[in-house]
């Protein structure tokens, strides 16, 4: 029963408006079924499945909102459900900023299932650990991998008539893999929505590539580098920079999009003339739900383009203080790159340093993205066009604003955290002192 067609999602919700006596109600209605498997030192460690299937209502009176969540689905439970929520919002403060719902919305549709992801079984997630860890055991390498699919859905619906639907399927897989002294570490993640797209073997052996390759890392002098980003290192980054570009952050003053003296800088040229990223919920690579959670449809959207800022995500709320459209933040990112492959960037490189991925990204200044990590699992000098030796982690301190602005190279884009992000060539990047962390 965790997974629900449309029509049996609906008629649930439309049982559950029909119970309410509120000024206006709407509701949520979640399942999914979600698999795993778990490895370390090249011997499983968990494996299991679950499903869950939860229905959430909010009624309002006024400006005042209650909600209420529930996974029993008969009459009375549902009933229960509603009068519940209606009790909570009579005693709660009101909302100055609260927005009437929705009424119908048109949704773009995308082709967020697959029926291959939706069939992953038990033998497949074995089979899947088995292609990771038996190359590790056969050199001696020591794989730790983590597998998860999940198929499910999300319907929302109200009193004024918008019902959305969404079905979907995903996979993540993530695999690090030690040489046996520990001193070597290799790192590889994907991600899709299509299964049959996976292979555990190959992202595997890019991972083992890069932990052979890793051990006896020399140390370099701390410093600005010309630096080549896998998608995987700056995909964060980039990410945290996506989540920075709401318009009232930016009007208040809190924000690296906030203008000195007041306003904001939309359709100033921030980035370099070669950086395009937008969204778009029909997209092949990175199919989304054509609606956000509270109804807004998602729509292909242009954010920077040709280096300047097109678009900021703003809240209803927000949107109708400013007189302007009410546009949700996206679900997945596309940055346009180029034709190149990293081996190609790597080729073109004098000097630099390769960089596998990130990790414990935190923020130091949210007005200038500033932001502080490591690198870890994988970091490499290169020198006339080669990589010349691994060399012993950095603490890097960098703001993916100045990033994008020492752009020297883009190579094609790959689907990486549900985005699709190019590696990236970039000069000057920030290197604050060294680590002792593989």
């Amino acid at each position: 029963m965790a997974i629900l067609t449309k029509e049996e999602a609906k008629k649930i919700i439309d049982k559950v408006l029909a119970f309410s006596k509120a000024d206006e109600m709407s509701v949520g209605l979640t399942g999914r079924r979600t698999g795993n498997i778990r490895y370390a030192r090249n011997t499983v460690s968990t494996s299991g499945e679950s499903t869950d299937l939860s229905l959430a209502v909010t009624a309002v009176y006024g400006k005042r909102s209650g909600t209420s969540t529930i996974n029993e689905f008969d009459d009375a439970s549902l009933e229960k459900t509603v009068r519940r929520a209606e009790e909570i919002a009579k005693l709660a403060p009101e909302n100055p900023e609260y927005m009437p719902m929705l009424g119908p919305q048109t949704y773009l549709e995308a082709s967020t299932f697959s029926q291959s992801t939706a069939d992953i079984n038990p033998d497949y997630r074995a089979k899947a650990a088995f292609d990771s860890i038996d190359p590790c055991s056969k050199k001696n390498l020591v794989a730790a991998g983590y597998l998860e699919d999940t198929t499910g859905f999300f319907a929302i619906g109200n009193s004024k008539g918008l019902f959305g639907y969404n079905k979907s399927t995903s996979v993540d897989f993530s695999i690090t893999v030690r040489t046996a002294d520990g001193f070597g570490s290799g790192y590889a993640i994907k991600d899709y929505n299509d299964v049959s797209k996976l292979s555990t073997k190959s992202a595997t052996e890019i991972a083992m590539q890069k932990a052979m390759a890793s051990v006896n890392a020399q140390a370099l002098e701390p410093g600005k580098y010309t630096v080549i980003l896998e998608p995987a290192a700056s995909v964060d980054l980039l990410q945290n920079m996506m989540r920075s570009i709401d318009a009232r952050n930016a009007d208040e003053g809190r924000s690296f999009m906030s203008k000195k003296g007041g306003g904001t800088r939309l359709g100033e040229k921030l980035f370099d003339e070669r950086v395009n990223i937008y969204s778009d919920p029909t997209n092949a690579e990175i199919p989304n739900a054509g609606f956000s959670g509270d109804g807004r449809p998602q729509e292909k959207i242009a954010w920077i383009e040709n280096g300047v800022v097109k678009n900021l995500t703003y809240t209803r709320f927000w949107a109708d203080k400013k007189g302007v459209k009410a546009v949700p933040p996206p679900n997945g990112f596309l940055m346009q790159g180029g034709t190149q492959s990293l081996a190609d960037l790597i080729k073109g490189t004098e000097k630099g340093i390769l960089v596998t991925r990130f990790w414990y990204i935190r923020a130091v200044d949210p007005q200038t993205l500033l932001y502080t990590g490591l690198t870890r699992d994988g970091t490499f000098y290169i020198e006339k066009g080669q990589i010349k030796f691994p060399v012993k982690n950095f603490r890097f301190n960098e703001s993916p604003v100045i990033m994008l602005n020492n752009l020297e190279a883009m190579g094609a884009p790959v689907r990486i955290g549900g985005n699709m992000v190019p590696p990236m060539k970039i000069r000057d990047f920030t290197f604050s002192s060294l680590s002792d962390a593989v």
